[in-house]
């Protein structure tokens, strides 16, 4: 990790001790558990957009594609009785679709996608009043509300602590020989020691917390099976390395024999994909689609992406990043709705901070360039 994810982690460490203080509510097991929860849309959609702003775009529709997958969702289950597995199906395919289509006009009509997604964001909301008459629809099947709802169970939170610093040590191990084989300078092993145990610290406080109350929710473990997949992708993949060229430089990436129009229409592909999952975890553990659902979630998750560390330039950031962001995000939600903070408060805090964010990255970016 760089020096501005360590900011970031320090950032929520900061944050969640101000709230404890202030509130001593705030760390109890349940609010923690809570807190996880709520953060696990925001995520998400974080994943999606930070490869979409890398990309040097912009997606501003994920929110309304939430609220219409959602209600999508619950029309299937509620009114047509379908089982759940054709209701995720159906759900997922329909987000992937409205990407594909955004994607389409982005790369191939060279429409620029503030416009295109500005657009959808409200044609989908239309089309969600539409579809659901404008009315709240409910979602009682037992299985799909689980999947927003339930816990794992508490030895399956010990099992995942143990396989998580089982991984990080074998990662460590596996890199310092790595170094070693090419000659690379490594690291003090006691700074490798010394990582591993902060790591596996944070992950057995992690774990101790959620058993403490229920167990580990089911979204966080979407989030994490997401979060792998998605950074997996970006970092050991020629995909993922095409997408960092073209927002580093365009017009080089072209000239290098990559496809940018084919690789910009997957980047809206898969965020429609995750705003579909987003929508089903948000439907799940609300048991109910609302006309209402995912307004302004696309400024949450871009914000995430931006406080960490993804640059609206295009060709930095990282999906820990936008988890770390999304982490920032929704503390701040519920430290300051735990203090009975009114709601103009938190959306003046936010959008404070969200303007920090991009005013350091710039400033960075001056002073780079600067002593270069």
């Amino acid at each position: 990790m760089d020096v501005r994810a360590y900011t970031m982690i320090g950032a929520v460490v900061l944050i969640w001790l101000f709230f404890g203080v202030l509130n001593e509510t705030f760390f109890t097991a349940r609010n923690l558990s809570n807190l996880f929860t709520q953060m696990s849309v925001t995520a998400i959609l974080a994943i999606g957009m930070v490869l979409v702003i890398v990309a040097g775009h912009i997606d501003l529709s994920v929110g309304s594609i939430v609220g219409l997958t959602g209600g999508i969702a619950a029309i299937l289950s509620n009114w047509m009785g379908l089982p759940v597995g054709v209701v995720l199906i159906g759900t997922l395919a329909a987000g992937a679709l409205l990407g594909l289509l955004q994607g389409w006009l982005i790369a191939y009509r060279a429409i620029p996608a503030f416009i295109v997604t500005l657009g959808g964001m409200m044609v989908f909301r239309g089309i969600l009043l539409g579809v659901t008459n404008s009315t709240t629809i409910s979602v009682s099947d037992k299985v799909f509300v689980a999947l927003g709802n339930a816990y794992f169970s508490r030895a399956f939170g010990i099992i995942l602590a143990t396989a998580v610093i089982a991984f990080i040590a074998i990662s460590v191990i596996k890199k310092r020989k790595s170094r070693k084989a090419y000659g690379f300078e490594v690291a003090p092993l006691g700074i490798d020691v010394t990582k591993l145990v902060i790591y596996g610290g944070v992950t057995l406080a992690f774990v101790l917390a959620m058993n403490s109350y229920k167990g580990i929710p089911f979204p966080i473990i979407f989030v994490m099976i997401l979060a792998l997949i998605f950074a997996y992708l970006s970092n050991k993949t020629t995909f993922g390395r095409h997408v960092y060229a073209i927002g580093g430089n365009s017009d080089a990436a072209k000239l290098s024999g990559i496809n940018i129009k084919s690789k910009t229409m997957m980047l809206f592909v898969f965020s429609g994909l995750l705003s579909a999952i987003a929508a089903v975890v948000l439907t799940a553990r609300l048991t109910s689609a609302t006309i209402s659902a995912g307004e302004m979630y696309e400024l949450d998750a871009i914000a995430a992406c931006v406080i960490g560390g993804t640059s609206l330039m295009g060709g930095v950031g990282t999906i820990f990043g936008a988890i770390i962001g999304a982490l920032v995000m929704t503390s701040l939600d519920n430290g300051m709705s735990l203090m009975g903070m009114e709601s103009f408060w938190q959306y003046i805090v936010k959008g404070s901070i969200l303007i920090l964010a991009v005013w350091l990255d710039i400033s960075n970016k001056k002073n780079k360039t600067t002593k270069s």
